[in-house]
C-alpha cells in the first residue's frame, strides 16, 4: 500500500498529465472546457463518454483531437442506417489453404478491437446495429458465433449523436445509453469563441497536438482513480442523490414522484463517485467534496431517467430534475450503521 507521500506524489503527476492533455487540445479545439473535462474525466474513470449537439459543433473534431493527443490504437466507425452489427465486431469468413485446398472459417476483427473508438453519429443506425455494442461497452469483450473474444485495454467509446428532433435519428436504447459513464451536451460557441474557430480553421496552417500519454499510462491512472478513498458521508450523498430519481424512493421530491417513469441505475452512483474523486484531484484535494459530486451529477444522470408521458408532454426536461434533486436532497445525513462499521 502507498504512502501518503506517494500518494501525493502520484496524485500531482495525475493533475499534471491531465492539464498536458487539456493543454494539447485546447491548441485545436476553442472553448468548450467543461465539455473537454467531461471527456477526460470519463477516459481516466474508464468509461464511455456520449456528446450530444447539432451538426458542426466540433464534436468528432473533439474526439479525433483527443485521439491525436493519444498514443493508442483509434478506430472510427460512421454510423448509417444500413451499417450491420458485422460491421462494428467482425465477422467469421471463409479462408482456402492454398496447399490442401481445404477451407476453413477464420474470424477477421472488426474495428471495435481497438483502445480508442470513435462512434460518430450513433443514432443514425438501427437498434439492432446499436446494441452489437452493448457487451463491448459493458465486458471488453464481444462474443462471435459463441467465442468470446477480450478487448484491450483501455477500452474508451466515444459517441456523438445528433438531437433525436433531427431526421434520420433513431433514440438510443437505455440500455445502451446507460453504458455511458456521461452524456455531455456540446453548445454553440459564442461570439468570441466562433471568431477563432473561423480564424483557425480558415488559414494555411492548422495546429496538431502531440502525444501526451500511452496506453499503459492511461490504465495506471484508472487504477489510481479507484484508489483515492471517499469519506462514508460524501458517498452516502452520491446514493441519496441515485435514489432521489426513484419516484417510489423516499427520498424523491416531488418533480421527480411527478414526472419520472424510471431513475437512475446503480451505474449513475458509479459515475458520481469516480468523476467526483478525479474533479477532487484536479482541484489538488484528496477529500472528494459535496461540490465534486453535484458538478458531475448532470452529465452522470441526465441520460438515465426516463420521463413519463406528463413530464414530456409539459416539456420537462431531465437536467431539469437532477437541478430539483440537488436543490432538495440534503448534503448532511445520517450514516448508515453499516458504513460506520
Amino acid at each position: 500500500m502507498a504512502t501518503q507521500e506517494e500518494m501525493q506524489q502520484l496524485a500531482a503527476a495525475f493533475r499534471a498529465d491531465f492539464t498536458r492533455l487539456t493543454q494539447e487540445i485546447g491548441k485545436v479545439i476553442v472553448g468548450m472546457p467543461e465539455i473537454v473535462e467531461g471527456v477526460l474525466m470519463c477516459l481516466f474513470a474508464g468509461g464511455h463518454v456520449l456528446l450530444e449537439g447539432v451538426p458542426g459543433l466540433g464534436k468528432t473534431m473533439l474526439v479525433r483531437t483527443l485521439s491525436q493527443a493519444l498514443d493508442m490504437p483509434f478506430s472510427r466507425i460512421q454510423f448509417t442506417p444500413d451499417l450491420m452489427p458485422a460491421d462494428i465486431v467482425g465477422t467469421n469468413v471463409v479462408q482456402e489453404d492454398v496447399q490442401t485446398g481445404r477451407r476453413h472459417f477464420q474470424f477477421e476483427r472488426g474495428p471495435i478491437f481497438t483502445n480508442l473508438l470513435l462512434a460518430d453519429e450513433v443514432n443514425r443506425a438501427t437498434p439492432k446495429t446499436q446494441s452489437a455494442m452493448l457487451e463491448a461497452m459493458q465486458e471488453h469483450a464481444v462474443t462471435i458465433s459463441g467465442k468470446r473474444y477480450v478487448l484491450d485495454l483501455p477500452f474508451f467509446v466515444m459517441a456523438t449523436q445528433n438531437p433525436i428532433e433531427m431526421e434520420g435519428t433513431y433514440p438510443l436504447p437505455e440500455a445502451q445509453l446507460d453504458r455511458f459513464l456521461f452524456k455531455v451536451l456540446v453548445r454553440f460557441p459564442n461570439r468570441e469563441e466562433l471568431g477563432m474557430i473561423i480564424e483557425r480553421t480558415t488559414t494555411a496552417t492548422f495546429p496538431e497536438p502531440a502525444k501526451v500519454l500511452d496506453s499503459k499510462r492511461v490504465a495506471a491512472w484508472c487504477q489510481f482513480i479507484r484508489s483515492i478513498v471517499m469519506a462514508p458521508h460524501v458517498q452516502d450523498y452520491a446514493v441519496r442523490l441515485v435514489l432521489a430519481t426513484h419516484p417510489e424512493s423516499e427520498y424523491a421530491p416531488d418533480v421527480v414522484k411527478k414526472y419520472v417513469r424510471y431513475g437512475s441505475s446503480p451505474r449513475g452512483a458509479q459515475a458520481l463517485i469516480l468523476c467526483g474523486k478525479i474533479r477532487a484531484l484536479c482541484q489538488e484535494r484528496f477529500n472528494v467534496a459535496f461540490s465534486d459530486i453535484a458538478a458531475v451529477a448532470h452529465a452522470s444522470l441526465r441520460h438515465r431517467l426516463i420521463l413519463n408521458f406528463e413530464g414530456e408532454a409539459e416539456g420537462i426536461t431531465t437536467d431539469q430534475v437532477v437541478q430539483a434533486i440537488l436543490d432538495q436532497v440534503p448534503k448532511e445525513s445520517e450514516i448508515p450503521a453499516a458504513a460506520k462499521a
